[in-house]
Formats: C-alpha cells, sequence, structure tokens
C-alpha cells in the first residue's frame, strides 16, 4: 500500500472524504484510429468488448501534427453509425487552417457527432514546439470559441494534474484551463497520473480557481512500464517509486504484468471512488481486457439487456 493509499483511508475513516456509490459510476473510454488493417480488427473488438458497459461517451484521438484526421474521421463515423455508442472527435489546431477546421467541425456536427475534444495538438514528428498556422488558431482557447460560435457543441478539453510541461507556473497552467473553460468548455478531461493524491490536490486547486465544469480523472492500465516512463517523460508526469518497484522484472512476463497492471488501476480507481468520484476516463490504448477487468472491480458491469 503506498502513502497516498494510507492518507485517504485515513480520511475516509474520518468521514472527511465522502464515500462514492457504485450505482453513481459513469465510465468514458478513449480510443487511438487504427493504422493498418490488423490494427482495425483490434480497435473494433476494444469497441465492441466495451460497449455492454454503456459509457457516458467515447473518443477519437488525432495523431501529432493531425496526420491521422481522415482515420480519426473514419474511426468517429463507424461509431456512430455501427454501435449504440456516443463518439466524440478529438481535433487539434495543428496542421489546419481556420476554414478546414470548419469544414470538419460541420461536417461532425451534420452526422450527429456534437461532442469536441478541443486540444491544441503536439506538434508534428521533428517539431519540438507548437507553431501557430497564419491561417490557423493560436491555441486551444481560440478553438473552443469558434467551436461554440458555430454550433452548440459538447466541448471536452485536456487539464494536466502535475501542470502543462510547457506551462510557466501551475497557477499559470490553470489560469489557461480557466480560460478554457470560460471559452466554452464543458469538461476536462486529466492526463494520466498514478498517485490519488496528485488528482485530488488539483481538482482542490481548481476548484479554489473558480473552475467550476467537471474534471474527470483519466486511468491508462500500465500495459508495458518502459513505454508509461517514455509517456511520462513527453507529458512532464512523475512515476512513482512505488510503481517503478512493482514493476521491476515484469518486461517480459506479459502475464504478470497483467495482473499487476489490473491491481494498480483497480487500485487507483477504488481510493478515488472512495473520495467521491463518480466519473472516470479511461485511455484505453485499443486493448479491453485490462479496462474491462478494472470496471468490474469498480462495480461497473454490462446492464440486462445489452446481450449478456
Amino acid at each position: 500500500m503506498s502513502p497516498t493509499t494510507e492518507s485517504l483511508n485515513e480520511r475516509v475513516a474520518h468521514g472527511s472524504l465522502e464515500i462514492g456509490s457504485p450505482s453513481k459510476l459513469r465510465v468514458s473510454f478513449e480510443f487511438f484510429p487504427p493504422k493498418t488493417e490488423k490494427m482495425e480488427t483490434a480497435l473494433w473488438q476494444t469497441v465492441k468488448r466495451l460497449e455492454p458497459l454503456d459509457p457516458t461517451f467515447v473518443s477519437v484521438t488525432y495523431g501529432a501534427g493531425g496526420t491521422t484526421r481522415e482515420r480519426t474521421h473514419d474511426a468517429v463515423s463507424r461509431i456512430r453509425q455501427e454501435t449504440s455508442l456516443e463518439p466524440a472527435a478529438h481535433l487539434t489546431c495543428v496542421g489546419a487552417s481556420v476554414a478546414e477546421i470548419e469544414e470538419i467541425a460541420n461536417s461532425y456536427w451534420v452526422s450527429g457527432v456534437k461532442h469536441i475534444v478541443a486540444l491544441r495538438g503536439d506538434p508534428p514528428d521533428g517539431e519540438s514546439a507548437f507553431t501557430p498556422r497564419a491561417d490557423g488558431f493560436a491555441g486551444s482557447v481560440e478553438l473552443i470559441e469558434h467551436l461554440k460560435k458555430m454550433h452548440d457543441f459538447e466541448i471536452s478539453v485536456g487539464c494536466y494534474p502535475e501542470i502543462h510541461p510547457e506551462a510557466a507556473s501551475s497557477l499559470a497552467d490553470l489560469d489557461y484551463l480557466k480560460r478554457k473553460v470560460d471559452a466554452g468548455a464543458t469538461r476536462a478531461l486529466t492526463q494520466f497520473f498514478f498517485d490519488p493524491e496528485t488528482y485530488l490536490r488539483f481538482l482542490e486547486r481548481a476548484r479554489a480557481h473558480g473552475i467550476d465544469i467537471p474534471i474527470i480523472p483519466g486511468i491508462l492500465p500500465v500495459t508495458s512500464y518502459s513505454n508509461i516512463k517514455k509517456f511520462s517523460a513527453q507529458c512532464g508526469m512523475q512515476v512513482p517509486a512505488w510503481l517503478t518497484h512493482l514493476f521491476e522484472g515484469l518486461e517480459d512476463d506479459a502475464p504478470t504484468r497483467k495482473l499487476v497492471a489490473s491491481m494498480v488501476a483497480s487500485e487507483q480507481c477504488r481510493i478515488l471512488q472512495r473520495a467521491g468520484v463518480t466519473d472516470f476516463h479511461f485511455y484505453t490504448l485499443n486493448r479491453a481486457d485490462l479496462v474491462y477487468a478494472v470496471c468490474h472491480s469498480m462495480g461497473v458491469r454490462p446492464k440486462l439487456g445489452n446481450g449478456q
């Protein structure tokens, strides 16, 4: 048990934290667009496996520099047409003009996709920093404002519990999140983290800063520890020592690694549930098994009538 777990359990025991009810839990899932036929098969197996869990929505990402634009659109359209799920399309400022983004957003609205995850986006491969196009948006705030003027989109945005790697300070990071809320954001999805206290402290600071929209914790089950270290370095996230210890020696032992990954993510969600958290966003990496197991442990199960 980590120090975080002990701290939160003490707070729950003393009544300073609310206990969340499984009946109130809501989950959402993130997928990425497939690059190959094999990856497309894996994506749709994941979608169909998780569909009976009745998520609030599912999102489909954009690649760095907007490189997966067409594949993102195709995946979102197919989810909309062939499943009961409500898809949300990621949309970024990178590599596109205002006119091109308007065209994409209008096509989503007409097709019934009215939820956008609005992001600045990562720079294209080979570039270290985001450079706005002369005919594009300067950042996510401008993108959100424009989308809300076009249509009454539901707009989710990203946020960083440990601070965006390019932010001047944690206060500047909160200021920018507040600007996104003021521009029309209706929900914030956090970057992944591992210590529940990290999210809870961030939530407290955001509320004190006047940020009142739902802030949903992003949960990433650890399918590969080496990849997690790489992702964390890119995002400016900390990998706690206790997590490193748990995955030591397991890079070539996939079965044990999966069991440990399920245990870690389930415990993380259990602690957050006990702290009163009712909404969770899962980064699936287009793999259903770990996410399904964690949802099951939380009490999120297929409803009667979903063919289960």
